[in-house]
């Protein structure tokens, strides 16, 4: 596995209906599959199939609309969102009241990730915007970086999903500086005004703006900072533990656990 990415700019548009679905570096992890969905404003967006097996997912970077289930109704007025649909093939269905853009994250679950599920998990749907989620402080970050967490990881399987955010300031380190974390896989998804650099252990340093979505394999040092000051970082992580059982990520995964993914 290799660090990756895909600008927003470059993913190809192509519109049925005022709906565009592009899956984003597909292929690139077992179990997942990543889509890249934008909808112009006054359409909708129904999923082609629900499921009771995997975790499905949605991150609502830009725009506003609202998620419309058989029995409520969750808005989406130009905040950060996230909506986790029930395996319980659930019906819904993304209304857009303006250009919208947003992330569809579909993952398979194991029997263990269905194991405890079964034994405790979030009530679906579960919805949340970024101020209702609670902030949280790591030793990675920079002094006035802020973290938010969405979406902690043993409650809809061996995902779990942050929010980071900091503005470039003259001589400080603002944003994360992390060494190599075997327990989990990441994945970025960039939003706002970012303008901010990336750079992973092993691979050239790239500036990333909103809409990119990026992948850095378990164990690898990565860093992401603001480009300027003044500039902003603005980012969701979205991770899934590495061990095929107990996803503690504390506890280092097996050679076999690391290596099949």
């Amino acid at each position: 596995m290799a660090f990756t990415y895909v600008r927003d700019e470059d993913i190809k548009r192509e519109y049925q209906n005022g709906v565009c679905e592009v899956e984003v570096l597909p292929g690139n992890f077992k179990g997942h599959h990543h889509y890249k969905v934008y909808l112009k404003a006054g359409t909708t967006y129904v999923p082609t199939q629900t499921y009771t097996d995997k975790t499905v997912l949605y991150i609502f970077g830009a725009g506003k609309g609202y998620v419309a289930t058989e029995e409520n109704s969750y808005n989406i007025n130009n905040e950060l969102c996230f909506y986790v649909a029930d395996l319980d093939n659930g019906k819904y269905a993304i209304h857009a009241v303006t250009d919208m853009e947003f992330m569809h994250l579909v993952v398979d679950m194991n029997e263990y990730d269905l194991k405890i599920y079964s034994e405790f998990h979030y009530k679906l749907p579960y919805f949340r915007a970024l101020s209702q989620c609670p902030q949280y402080i790591q030793d990675c970050k920079g002094p006035t970086t802020e973290s938010w967490s969405v979406l902690p990881g043993k409650i809809v399987g061996r995902v779990s999903l942050g929010v980071c955010r900091a503005v470039g300031r003259e001589g400080v380190d603002e944003g994360t500086i992390e060494k190599g974390h075997t327990g989990v896989h990441q994945w970025n998804y960039c939003l706002g005004d970012s303008d901010f650099r990336l750079k992973v252990q092993g691979s050239d340093e790239i500036i990333c703006h909103s809409g990119d979505w990026s992948f850095i394999p378990a164990g690898l040092d990565h860093s992401m900072i603001p480009s300027a000051p003044g500039k902003e970082l603005f980012y969701v992580w979205f991770e899934q533990y590495t061990r095929k059982t107990d996803p503690t990520q504390f506890i280092e995964p097996t050679e076999e656990e690391l290596n099949d993914y």
